[in-house]
């Protein structure tokens, strides 16, 4: 790279991408004259993100602006909601908002020009980047500390990128310069405010329209709801909710009806995409919890040359979300202001031009768009609201993506911003593909017109049509944020084209014009298919109704209707899977199993249009390997206790138990007094939110799974309400009862590959008995990524598909979000295969597996074991109400109602006879194929092939080449998991500790121990505590029975699931994830005597510090880095200054900080105490009061509390800062603001706990 060292990823890149390229027929400078086309293309085809990156930049750079300056616009700061970042800042990043998007994602980034040397990091922080300055000016930055030895005593500074913020060295002036004074120096370069006042044109500014369109009602709204397709699904189910409550939709039991490519239904062109999500590479983002990073602010019209900074640059209409209603495009529609004119452009073809009539119709419409550009507007609305009998609307995404790639092809798309004004689009998913492939803003008129019909006949409980439509626009917003937060991106800006989507089904003429360098795997339908599924709603709209015929189509999708889409789980397989578990009748589950498998009427999933071939020769069933061996191979998903009952949960425990398979605990812990029979889950998860993750539940494992993403909502955290939460779930999961619990959507201590593989490292520690797993959704890269798993050191991976879940999702998500398993499976297996990491990992699957065929095609594209949950919940007696998230389960399974858990009447005889049903089909298939073992039949791709299709209008399009594709490798290279991971932990420092401390290990007599300690010891102290609890269970041993004195850098994770009975004192630094899951003991860290910098004024611990803890103290001399306590669940710990999001989704434990804190503390903060000593009187403006209240200390049990942890942290560090507030205690306490969670307080007021009860809990 020319410019800069980048550790990170770049989310948009796509966009990015299109973008330049679309600027590039702008580019003029007196500099390069004629020359300026030498320099096209900007970005050089196929290469990394961050070269990529280092071309955008080289460009900025050499339009004569500073480094500094191109990185504020490519990474700018979260200047939207920042509530003390100054004026002249905030317009220049308001300004050049209207030059470029954000290159948006986690990245820490050191550039140079060869004279002056730079870093910055992301605007969310998401990503390490420690440095310290010496006494003779050295500066040394790196990912960690203690990379390079340097003595304390010649150290002057430590500390860290801060999010979004600059580090700078002018190395010809010889001088650090403040971020604040690089900053002000480029804001204030031209009159940007200036600039802004006189050419921005806001919306709200606009003056109001002179004629908006009347709403369709009655007949004529039926008319066109179905000439767009609406169901009644979408009016009950989507609409009406999200007009009362302003949030998406929430649905449960994932989805089992066909795809969009396989249906008999005519589809929207929506429903043969896909979102794409992070995982492991880059981390989601919370958008709610860290709403101060997120931005729906878009602007649109005209771009400017690059090379040059002028008025005209912003001449441009701003909008603050890009939902429309009816009147705001009114305004937009007649805009005539600064030169910016908007033009109307009809998305319509003439549904007698043939089969291929919506290409014609594409092909008018584009060269409209180009006209239009032309003839100088700056706006064009694709509309369809001129459709009629004679003249059927494009659908809107087809139109859109058509007109946003030409433009693109043809140079003028940064001169214009596209508006859709479509009745087309209505749910969340529908908005964000429409801004995904170009769109600045949309009108759903027609959703807005159904809300009004909705509110006029009484069906929105009194809303009124406004609120119907501000609460709509409300849902649709946050369902936008949410869904970019997937991605981990933060602004919409940079979201508008980045395309973060996978086609299904989508042909390559499709996609090559409309959708251009979108993934389409296995191909599928062109215009011809897009055409006639159009025509058809057109036809119903325009033909009489017929007898009984109800005006709406009753949809289907969500739940099963009689006349509605098919579902693979419907009253009839239900009912013959319940009766066959019951009565232990395998020819009965054999007729349940024909339901399932046979799809040639209704084709729901992509393996239905897979044939198995026959064995040459077949095998005699009696030499097939049998049935107990098999169901080893099954596990049961990852239901937590909590999403459903006590009762629910042990039974599929005792089931998987007795016949040799593995239940998995979901997120919710699991209570310790099943650890030691057959109700204990032998998959222990470890997900975001660590409920109930301590040193105990981890040693009481085989298998330790990594969540990072499940199949019906990846990318998203969770939540328990609190009717939910009662004793024993609080108990379990280290909470209040009657408490609501937060899962956030990233793993906080993995944002990064490199972050798995510490995780894996921390977790094998902690039970190097155990497997660790690591739990993936399909999705395309996915094979990347689960390369990186086996790299990483996981002893298996999981790949999941997106039609599972049990549990409570948004709509959008079960529907929309992921791919099935097939095709993750099968390019996880290529990816292993190829790169000869296949045969040191064992694969697994899950996703709707119902039958042993299902299993046997698993098998064959790659998977060892294999995962059931909705079925064998089902086993259990579930009836798929789908009413998971309503507590409302009638047969008491997913419910904590103490009444409808009475119903609850499925035995583990149920359950085991499903599962030993399924090893018996697939053993009858292995007979029939030759194989005498599943050893011998995992990855033998080869023995698929693809049945005749010929006879399904859109399924024959479809090409499976890619998917049953074989790597073609040498022999030697492994198919299937044969050989275990070499972990490493011989190496470790703790077999020394361990050794050590035998004394205390075998019979409880005291040791103290003196070692030094390097940055390359990593998880100190966590081998050593598995042994521990493994003789001595969660109580451990007596206080300080092992001393641990440790002296230099420490590495990441140190102290991680630290137990009871260790006492660690360190003399230095630490690095990230300092503490996590720390479960007792206690951990001292301060620096040197000698350090020549003040230690207050420090960074002593990395980022991500005691996440997930659940006992325990901690006494820091110095500050932390971001995410100080994040998740804190019991510890105690006093630290002298925390970065942002400090105290975040924290539920117990108590917090002291004695010096500055960062943005948004407390945020999802439900339980626990924090107590800030705020000298300035400005944290009110830094905490986040979502969740939380804020107090003054004067109850005597706070004042008492406080008191005693300042003395111990003098006491236990020497701190000054602790000295100084104690010298002057009176003064000092009227300084400490109480963060009280406000559910919390109120819950506990309610319990009627007296003072002393309350600090117990809190403590």
């Amino acid at each position: 790279f020319r410019y800069l060292a980048h550790n990170g990823e770049i989310n948009t890149l796509r966009g990015n991408i299109n973008w330049m390229a679309a600027r590039e027929k702008l580019f003029e400078s007196p500099l390069f004259g004629d020359d300026i086309k030498k320099l096209i293309p900007i970005i050089e085809p196929g290469q990394s993100d961050s070269a990529i990156f280092d071309n955008g930049l080289e460009l900025l750079y050499q339009t004569g602006r500073s480094l500094p300056h191109a990185m504020m616009m490519m990474i700018p700061e979260a200047w939207e909601k920042h509530e003390s970042m100054p004026d002249d800042k905030k317009d220049f990043y308001r300004y050049h908002a209207c030059l470029l998007e954000p290159w948006d994602g986690p990245a820490s980034i050191a550039f140079t020009d060869g004279h002056r040397i730079g870093a910055v990091l992301d605007r969310n922080g998401l990503r390490p980047s420690r440095y310290l300055v010496t006494r003779d000016n050295l500066v040394i930055m790196a990912s960690e500390t203690g990379v390079i030895d340097v003595p304390a005593r010649d150290v002057v500074l430590k500390d860290r990128l801060q999010p979004g913020r600059m580090f700078y060295v002018d190395l010809d002036e010889q001088r650090i310069i403040a971020d604040d004074e690089v900053k002000h120096t480029i804001a204030n370069r031209k009159p940007y405010g200036l600039w802004l006042r006189e050419n921005l044109v806001e919306l709200e500014q606009l003056p109001p329209a002179r004629e908006v369109p009347e709403s369709y009602s009655g007949e004529e709204l039926r008319h066109w709801q179905k000439l767009f397709g609406y169901t009644l699904e979408d009016l009950r189910m989507l609409l009406t909710p999200m007009a009362l409550n302003g949030q998406e939709p929430v649905g449960s039991m994932g989805t089992d009806t066909p795809l969009a490519c396989l249906s008999n239904r005519p589809q929207l062109v929506f429903n043969y995409f896909k979102q794409l999500f992070a995982q492991v590479t880059n981390p989601a983002i919370d958008p709610i919890r860290e709403e101060l990073v997120m931005s729906l602010r878009l602007v649109l019209g005209r771009q400017e040359n690059l090379f040059d900074e002028t008025p005209a640059h912003c001449r441009q209409l701003a909008l603050e979300q890009p939902i429309l209603t009816n009147e705001e495009l009114a305004r937009i529609r007649e805009i005539d202001k600064n030169g910016i004119r908007a033009t109307t452009l009809d998305m319509l073809f003439d549904p007698n031009e043939g089969p291929r009539a919506i290409e014609k119709g594409l092909d008018r419409l584009c060269e409209a768009a180009r006209r239009a550009v032309a003839d100088g507007y700056e706006i064009i609305i694709l509309s369809d609201r001129r459709a009629d009998a004679r003249h059927a609307p494009i659908p809107s995404l087809l139109a859109t993506g058509a007109v946003h790639h030409d433009l693109i092809r043809s140079g003028q798309r940064t001169r214009v911003g596209l508006v859709v004004e479509s009745a087309e689009p209505r749910e969340v998913m529908h908005f964000c593909l429409l801004i995904g492939y170009g769109a600045s803003a949309v009108n759903p008129y027609l959703a807005l017109d159904t809300l009004v019909d909705l509110a006029g006949h009484g069906d929105l409980h009194g809303h009124t049509a406004e609120e119907a439509i501000a609460n709509y626009v409300k849902a649709v917003d946050k369902g936008l944020l949410k869904t970019m937060s997937k991605m981990g991106i933060s602004t919409l800006a940079s979201y508008r084209g980045a395309q973060i989507f996978e086609a299904i089904g989508l042909g390559r003429e499709v996609i090559d014009r409309c959708f251009t360098w979108t993934a389409s795997r296995i191909g599928g339908v062109g215009f011809d298919v897009l055409t006639e599924e159009a025509l058809s709603r057109h036809r119903r709209a325009f033909r009489p109704e017929l007898p009984d015929e109800h005006p709406l189509d009753p949809g289907g999708q969500y739940q099963w209707r009689r006349r509605g889409e098919f579902h693979l789980f419907n009253p009839e397989t239900v009912a013959k899977l319940q009766q066959a578990v019951r009565t232990n009748d395998y020819e009965t589950y054999k007729k349940y199993a024909r339901l399932v498998n046979e799809q040639d009427r209704n084709r729901c999933t992509l393996r239905s249009m897979f044939r198995l071939k026959p064995g040459e020769p077949p095998v005699p069933l009696e030499e097939v390997e049998p049935v107990e061996s098999i169901v080893k191979r099954f596990k049961t998903g990852a239901m937590s206790f909590g999403s459903i009952s006590k009762e629910a949960h042990e039974n599929l425990a005792i089931a998987m138990n007795t016949i040799g398979g593995k239940s998995n605990t979901g997120e919710g812990g699991e209570d310790p007094e099943r650890f030691g029979d057959l109700r204990r889950s032998a998959i222990k998860q470890v997900a975001s939110g660590r409920f109930g993750v301590t040193i105990n539940y981890l040693v009481n494992s085989d298998e330790i799974q990594i969540k990072i993403a499940q199949g019906a909502k990846p990318g998203e955290g969770g939540q328990l309400p609190g009717h939910k939460v009662d004793e024993v779930i609080a108990k379990t999961r280290y909470s209040t009862p009657g408490v609501g619990l937060i899962s956030p959507p990233p793993h906080h201590d993995i944002y990064s590959i490199e972050d798995l593989a510490q995780l894996i490292h921390d977790l094998k520690n902690a039970n190097p008995r155990a497997r660790i797993s690591v739990k993936l959704v399909a999705e395309v890269g996915v094979g990347t990524i689960a390369a990186g798993v086996s790299k990483a050191k996981a002893d298996v991976v999981l790949i999941s598909g997106y039609d599972g879940g049990t549990g409570a999702s948004p709509l959008s998500s079960i529907k929309h979000a992921g791919v099935p398993w097939e095709l993750g499976l099968a390019e996880t297996q290529q990816v292993l295969v190829e790169n000869d990491l296949r045969s040191r990992i064992r694969v697994e699957t899950d996703g709707q597996l119902k039958t042993g065929r299902d299993v046997a095609i698993a098998a064959l594209l790659g998977a060892d074991e294999f995962g059931f949950a909705t079925a064998a919940l089902v086993a259990s007696g579930c009836i798929m109400m789908r009413k998971c998230h309503l507590n409302t389960c009638p047969v008491g399974i997913a419910t904590q109602d103490p009444e409808l858990r009475k119903r609850f009447a499925g035995k583990p005889e149920h359950v085991i006879n499903f599962m030993r049903f399924v090893a018996q089909e697939l053993r009858e298939i292995m007979a029939y194929m030759g194989f005498r073992t599943v050893q011998e039949m995992t990855g033998r791709v080869d023995r698929i092939e693809v049945v005749d299709l010929s006879d399904h209008w859109k399924a024959r399009h479809l090409d499976f080449t890619q998917i049953l594709s074989q790597p073609d490798v040498p022999p030697e290279v492994g198919i299937s998991g044969t050989e275990e991971q070499d972990h490493g932990l011989e190496k470790a420092l703790d077999n020394e500790l361990i050794r050590l401390a035998e004394p205390a290990l075998e019979r409880k007599q005291p040791v103290e121990i003196d070692m030094p300690i390097r940055n390359t010891n990593r998880t100190v102290c966590t081998m050593l505590s598995s042994e521990l609890t493994r003789r001595y269970g969660e109580q451990g041993l007596p206080p300080h029975t092992i001393r641990i004195n440790f002296t230099g850098s420490a590495g990441q994770s140190f102290a991680a699931f630290l137990a009871r009975g260790i006492s660690v004192r360190l003399v230095g630094d630490a690095n990230d994830y300092f503490c996590k899951g720390m479960s007792g003991g206690l951990v001292v860290i301060r620096p040197p005597e000698d350090a020549g910098y003040v230690p207050e004024e420090n960074i002593i611990i990395g980022n991500v510090a005691l996440y997930g803890a659940t006992g325990g103290e901690v006494f820091i001399r110095g500050r932390a880095g971001e995410r100080f306590c994040v998740r804190n669940s019991g510890a105690t710990a006093v630290v002298e200054g925390v970065g942002d999001h400090g105290c975040e989704y924290m539920t117990r434990g108590t917090v002291v900080v004695l010096g500055p804190q960062g943005r948004n503390f407390a945020a999802g903060m439900s339980g626990g105490v924090a107590y800030v000593f705020d000298e300035d009187g400005t944290f009110p403006t830094r905490c986040n009061l979502g969740m939380v209240e804020l107090f003054p200390l004067e109850d005597e049990e706070d004042l008492r509390t406080v008191h005693l942890l300042i003395q111990r942290h003098r006491q236990y560090t020497g701190s000054t800062v602790a000295e100084r507030i104690l010298g002057a205690w009176e003064t000092a306490r009227t300084k400490f603001v109480k963060v009280y969670p406000t559910e919390y307080r109120k819950v506990l007021e309610r319990m009627h706990l007296d003072s002393e009860a309350i600090r117990l809990a809190s403590v």
